[in-house]
């Protein structure tokens, strides 16, 4: 048996037309939109108990939104109550929860079934799957595991005979009591969140600075009863015009710096910590974060700024690459994710029996941020250059999303399987690398998890605006696909696979 039904309780099919592995934003949406086409057979496999992805499990003191909310939502499932300008994170996995319970997802959910294996199987054009639960057979297979799943934890010497409570960032101790020393390794968007909020409860707070990040003024208030809402059309197409300042020695990117650069001197006024505080790189090289309350954190008299990164921890005892010793009661690793080398993709092999990983070995590659060659009817959501560093990631995903509706419409009528040709890949990887190298990520002076660490390639984001990712790639094209031989096979409709079309609102 591969699963239950969430809704009846009884046994799973094991042979479905689209498996789609993760429930975050993209599996749920996709599985949403995979509905309202009428297509029913699909199963969605989460590892968790529950749908929601990073938003389910990153539970820290002050997670939220660090984009306009109004931006996080779907297109064509909008929140129209979104409490603040920044929505906390627990109102947007309850959001998450609520489309797939309007959208009739339970009967698709498989919660409590992780993939240990999926491999391409050329005699029976299917993917063989097999899970925490069983074999399951898929003519589609889909991965929407997100980059933001997998946390990195460092390799620090004496970590593992730490006598207190060690945990990372995106696996919260929800039982921490207030009153404790606290030590935070990093300074990335979680970090900046969260530190805060700490330092509101905690007796004392040392932050390990390896490198300080630019930081933006934040702006977040809660809406007032019956306040409209931004529209989110104009919002988007606001954001989007961001992108100018991701070009490296353009103006736009110069007027970024001053502002964040006014934002720090406003906030800081002691020029020694600001020095420390300042950035020897481009705004927007990493991530830029947004935050109105992290540098006052910093400048009260429990906190603590240790300007160096840890290099051991002895006993209580973190120690610096300063050689400062710091005494902490618990340990708060805020060090990221898993994000150019992701775990999953060793688990799925293509027509050769080379894995995803094999494949991306010099880093991620694909044509369409979607598809990749050797491995037919497998669609990568959220995948290799498909964030953006300047806008939503939705509006990305919600392209993948039409992209692959097309590309399961293009099976039913004309056969397959769809394996894309070796040249697209290339093609759009020569394109990616062109336009990458005269943006911020490349040229801005510093090392990111956007960029891969064996081959220096920008392999996270789509270096261009929104809108053109959406004009390009929110469609499917058969064109740059190639019919191996002995891959061809007619696929038809499997029965019970349609139903009446829903309408989109």
């Amino acid at each position: 048996m591969t699963g239950t039904d969430q809704r009846t309780g009884t046994a799973a099919p094991t042979d479905v037309d689209v498996a789609v592995v993760g429930a975050g934003l993209a599996g749920v949406g996709l599985g949403a939109r995979l509905r309202r086409a009428g297509r029913t057979g699909f199963a969605v496999l989460e590892r968790a108990d529950d749908v929601g992805g990073t938003w389910r499990d990153n539970v820290y003191p002050g997670v939220a939104c660090d984009i306009p909310s109004a931006l996080y939502s779907y297109s064509f499932l909008p929140q129209p109550a979104w409490s603040r300008v920044f929505a906390p994170g627990a109102e947007i996995h309850r959001y998450v929860q609520d489309v797939a319970r309007s959208e009739g997802l339970a009967p698709h959910l498989r919660l409590g079934t992780a993939l240990t294996g999926a491999r391409w199987h050329d005699d029976e054009a299917a993917w063989h799957l097999t899970t925490s639960r069983g074999p399951l057979t898929a003519r589609a297979l889909v991965t929407a595991v997100g980059r933001l799943s997998e946390p990195r934890v460092p390799d620090l010497p004496g970590l593992g005979t730490f006598p207190g409570r060690v945990f990372h960032s995106a696996r919260w101790d929800r039982d921490l009591p207030a009153g404790l020393r606290v030590g935070v390794v990093g300074t990335g968007a979680s970090a900046v969140q969260l530190v805060p909020e700490l330092a509101r409860r905690a007796a004392s707070v040392v932050v390990l600075q390896r490198t300080p990040p630019w930081v933006l003024p934040r702006g977040d208030r809660a809406y007032a009863p019956g306040e409209p809402r931004p529209d989110r059309a104009a919002l988007a197409a606001e954001a989007d015009q961001l992108f100018a300042a991701r070009l490296a020695g353009s103006a736009a990117e110069a007027e970024l710096r001053e502002r964040a650069e006014t934002h720090l001197r406003a906030q800081v006024p002691d020029p020694a910590l600001r020095a420390v505080l300042t950035p020897d790189y481009a705004v927007g090289c990493k991530r830029a974060l947004f935050s109105d309350d992290w540098y006052p954190a910093l400048q009260q008299p429990h906190v603590t700024l240790e300007p160096s990164a840890p290099v051991a921890v002895e006993g209580s005892t973190l120690v610096a690459a300063s050689g400062a010793r710091h005494e902490v009661d618990v340990l708060v690793l805020a060090t990221g994710f898993e994000t150019t080398r992701p775990p999953f993709a060793h688990l799925v092999a293509g027509r050769d029996g080379q894995t995803l990983a094999e494949h991306w070995a010099d880093g991620m590659t694909s044509h369409a941020s979607t598809v990749v060659h050797g491995f037919p009817n497998l669609f990568v959501l959220d995948g290799p250059n498909a964030g953006l560093g300047h806008h939503s990631a939705l509006e990305v995903i919600e392209a993948q999303i039409g992209y692959v509706l097309g590309a399961l419409d293009h099976l039913d009528q004309v056969g397959g399987p769809l394996e894309v040709s070796a040249a697209a890949e290339a093609a759009y990887t020569r394109e990616i690398d062109r336009r990458a190298a005269d943006t911020v990520w490349l040229r801005g002076g510093c090392r990111s998890w956007y960029v891969d660490e064996r081959s220096g390639r920008l392999t996270l984001l789509w270096p261009a605006r929104a809108a053109e990712f959406r004009d390009r790639f929110a469609r499917f094209d058969p064109t740059p696909f190639a019919r191996a031989a002995g891959l061809v096979r007619v696929v038809g409709k499997r029965s019970g696979d349609r139903q009446p079309e829903l309408p989109i609102t």
